[in-house]
């Protein structure tokens, strides 16, 4: 069953406002309580010679891919989950240990939010056990922004234009003159959310109503036409960490992702220069002669803050809200248009969190300095392309589809010549390809090869392109004009 989210501002008075954010905190302190606990049984876990001993099979059956090991994972993985069971590392056992805590806070937190907030933890947990996480960390001051029931029976639950939540009765915002939330209004209620967000050095407060089912078309008020209609077709998508090459049948373009976003990120870079040098004349002593920080032993270095420093912080608060309301606005019109396009879309699959990472060998320039290690974190951070993929997949969901992730490896389509039916292996640097005096961008050739992928998602349909080429050619150039003619500076790697 679908769910989609609609937010709605919360109208507060100032008391509302002080028991919700006492509220955020009981709830942050919570969850790092648990934290607290649960770090202690996963250390004394992986302290375990059996732990070792079955990570340490797993990794060598992983290794070598013998398919007659299946059987032996299997029975790995099941003494891996009682190992799990009998450490209390699993999602209901967390629900058992916040209840606990949850009794001391009734009147402000109750049961259903607490077992929410152990959810939230266990998704970091599963990440760690099951996925590809690190660490698990503990909420900083303030950095819990966001709390949730379980349903719209009990806890936080919204009722005649209310939210209602332990005595606390706060209306809501909600504009039944606009189609789009009159409609959902119409949906059953799953759950509700209370999210803060802190805009111009004060915390306002908003309700997410998560309804069941899918979202309302929405209409133009001005033609009466309906928004964001599902196109027919194959669309490629060739996603970078800062750039979206798109091919379908009646479009193609290059787009620099999130290209609003820079301006806040210069901003953004001028206030931590400026902060940084208001922490440094407050607390001298705490920096040794060359500029690095004095290594304390075992105590903790103490900072004072200035109020001149405490209100650039805020400012730089401030525009990392901007900054992400910027990008998540830009990334849904974004999905809006690629769905316009085809309603069979393909994208390579990426691994992002090996991009952010820096890079292991250490290596010299020509002038002998040593090279930075630093890699994509930066772009993917700023652009967030995974979150465009999400975002896709979910409006796709709504069709009762799916975003169609390809073979990376087996396509190669960065690499394929679909005229000579070779593969050739390019530099980073080497943005166009010749084709018989066509030049072709790199990165929407690889879009229009993506598009024309086979069912299988692992080889390209040869006849395919050729039957399409010469309409991507066409298509390809108008859009190479555009960004000729286009007085907005351009990435690097789109090759102008």
């Amino acid at each position: 069953m679908s769910n989609f989210v609609v937010q709605f501002p919360l109208i507060t008075e100032i008391y509302q406002d002080d028991i919700l954010n006492k509220r955020f905190e009981i709830g942050r302190q919570i969850y790092n309580s648990l934290v607290n606990i649960t770090q202690k049984r996963y250390k004394e876990m992986i302290k375990t010679k059996l732990y070792r001993n079955i990570k340490f099979k797993l990794a060598e059956i992983y290794k070598s891919e013998d398919k007659s090991k299946l059987k032996c994972k299997k029975e790995l993985c099941n003494q891996l989950n009682e190992l799990y069971k009998q450490y209390r590392l699993n999602e209901y056992s967390f629900h058992a240990d916040i209840k606990l805590m949850q009794k001391h806070f009734r009147d402000n937190i109750d049961a259903f939010t607490a077992q929410k907030i152990a959810t939230t933890l266990w998704k970091s947990y599963d990440k760690l056990l099951f996925g590809n996480g690190n660490k698990v960390y503990f909420k900083r001051y303030g950095e819990l922004n966001s709390l949730e029931g379980k349903s719209n029976n009990t806890g936080i639950r919204f009722k005649n234009n209310e939210l209602i939540w332990n005595k606390l009765k706060i209306p809501v915002q909600i504009d039944y003159n606009n189609l789009y939330e009159y409609q959902s209004m119409q949906n059953k209620i799953s759950y509700c959310r209370i999210i803060r967000k802190y805009v111009r050095n004060k915390y306002k407060f908003y309700l997410q109503i998560v309804f069941k089912g899918i979202p309302p078309i929405k209409i133009d008020n001005n033609t009466g036409e309906i928004k964001h209609l599902l196109g027919n077709g194959n669309v490629g998508l060739d996603i970078g960490t800062q750039t979206l090459a798109i091919s379908s049948s009646t479009d193609v373009k290059l787009i620099e992702l999130a290209d609003k976003v820079q301006n806040i990120e210069n901003q953004k870079r001028l206030l931590l220069r400026k902060l940084d040098r208001s922490r440094r004349s407050i607390n001298k002593d705490n920096y040794n002669s060359d500029g690095t920080i004095k290594k304390q032993g075992n105590k903790k270095v103490i900072w004072i803050k200035s109020n001149h420093y405490k209100a650039i912080q805020n400012q730089i608060k401030e525009l990392y809200r901007k900054q992400a309301d910027v990008r998540k606005l830009q990334h849904e019109k974004l999905a809006n248009y690629i769905l316009s396009l085809g309603d069979n879309i393909y994208v390579e699959t990426m691994d992002y969190a090996g991009l952010k990472k820096r890079t292991i060998k250490t290596e010299k320039n020509d002038k002998g300095k040593f090279k930075k290690k630093k890699r994509f974190g930066k772009s993917l951070a700023n652009k967030a392309p995974s979150m465009l993929l999400t975002i896709i997949n979910r409006k796709l969901s709504y069709y009762g589809k799916q975003l169609n992730k390809i073979d990376t490896y087996s396509v190669k389509a960065s690499q394929y010549n679909h005229l000579t039916d070779t593969y050739h292996k390019k530099k980073l640097s080497e943005r166009w390809n010749n084709f018989d005096g066509l030049k072709i961008q790199r990165d929407l050739y690889s879009a229009f090869l993506i598009m024309n992928i086979n069912d299988n998602l692992k080889s390209i349909n040869r006849d395919r392109c050729f039957d399409t080429f010469d309409n991507f050619v066409r298509l390809h150039y108008k859009e190479i004009e555009r960004l000729r003619n286009s007085k907005v500076k351009k990435i690097a790697s789109m090759g102008f």
